[in-house]
């Protein structure tokens, strides 16, 4: 029962839960007030950074296993970003397609949580300068 629980959660729920949101979110919108150039320019800063982010993750994880003698997997870098836990899922089923035995999950998800908190801290940080304007 438990594993038919988890596995409703973590794919027809979790889609349901999105969609729904989505829509509702979606339902408030106006078009001439989201389709301005400064709200297109917001979301294309978001791609580049989220994948400047994750670029950066693996590099670092390399440069770490040149200076290191514990190697850590690349991929644990990539799921850095604050995307939880979308990007630790992301790292995992890569590892996985590239070794059956390479479960990375709960190892992502430390990374993943710290780029989190990471978030959490630079958001107030440019709060307490921006207000201080």
């Amino acid at each position: 029962v438990v594993e038919r629980l988890s596995d409703t959660v973590q794919n027809g729920l979790i889609n349901i839960v999105t969609i729904f949101l989505g829509l509702s979110v979606g339902a408030k919108l106006v078009a001439d007030k989201f389709l301005q150039p400064q709200t297109l320019g917001i979301l294309l800063l978001g791609v580049i950074a989220f994948g400047i982010g994750t670029a950066a993750g693996v590099l670092m994880a390399k440069l770490m296993n040149l200076c290191s003698k514990n190697k850590i997997n690349p991929l644990i870098g990539s799921a850095g970003v604050s995307a939880v836990p979308m990007a630790a899922r992301v790292s995992n089923k890569v590892g996985l397609e590239s070794d059956a035995q390479n479960f990375l999950l709960m190892h992502a998800m430390g990374p993943n949580v710290a780029g989190v908190i990471g978030s959490a801290i630079a958001a107030g940080v440019m709060l307490k300068y921006v207000l201080a304007m």
